[in-house]
């Protein structure tokens, strides 16, 4: 499977012809979607899903149930719950968790879905939630309001996927980029950073 990282939280994985797209959001490249067969969104907030990009490619988009959505374009979404499995792009697809990872006094308190694909690859968007199998390939978000960098480390060493790539990354500076990979690198085994743009 080919995996591309864009900015923030959004991947494209690739296999056999068929393109899946996760979380791409109003911070990540429109071309991140050129020839999505499928896209599947964690949850509701817009740095993970931009409904008007989303209206307009006409494709399956898959949510997890109780998401919220802007109605500012009409959108046609599959509403998927955690343990569900189901099929997206050719791929299949399991929905895993169930709620946003708390900031502060609950909130927010929102749908959050991670997905599991090809019992391969997983991302689990704004959560840390664990998907209950072994994994390859995991998806480790980097930095948020949500998150301690202890948190994300004991996270994605508890996993133990033979490849660890970052995502919810946009809010980072050099710095702070530099810093966080030099743990991520010092602490999990199997991390390599990608860039926005970069395949594996």
């Amino acid at each position: 499977m080919r995996i591309t990282k864009y900015t923030h939280s959004c991947v494209r994985l690739e296999h056999d012809g068929a393109v899946l797209v996760i979380d791409p959001g109003t911070w990540s490249e429109p071309r991140a979607l050129a020839g999505a067969d499928a896209v599947l969104v964690s949850h509701e907030h817009a740095d993970h899903i931009d409904v008007l990009r989303l209206a307009g490619l006409g494709v399956p988009v898959f949510v997890p149930e109780g998401a919220v959505l802007p109605d500012l374009a009409p959108l046609q979404v599959t509403r998927v719950r955690a343990g569900e499995r189901f099929t997206a792009a050719g791929l299949d697809v399991t929905a895993v968790g169930g709620r946003h990872a708390t900031i502060h006094a609950g909130q927010p308190d929102c749908a959050n879905l991670g997905y599991l694909v090809a019992d391969e690859v997983y991302h689990p968007g704004d959560s840390l939630h664990l998907p209950g199998r072994p994994v390859r390939t995991l998806l480790v978000p980097a930095q948020a309001s949500w998150l301690k960098l202890t948190e994300a480390i004991g996270f994605a060493t508890a996993a133990r996927a033979a490849e660890v790539f970052a995502i919810h990354d946009a809010q980072l500076n050099e710095r702070g980029l530099a810093s966080v990979n030099g743990w991520f690198t010092e602490t999990v085994p199997g991390y390599r950073y990608l860039a926005p743009g970069e395949t594996v």
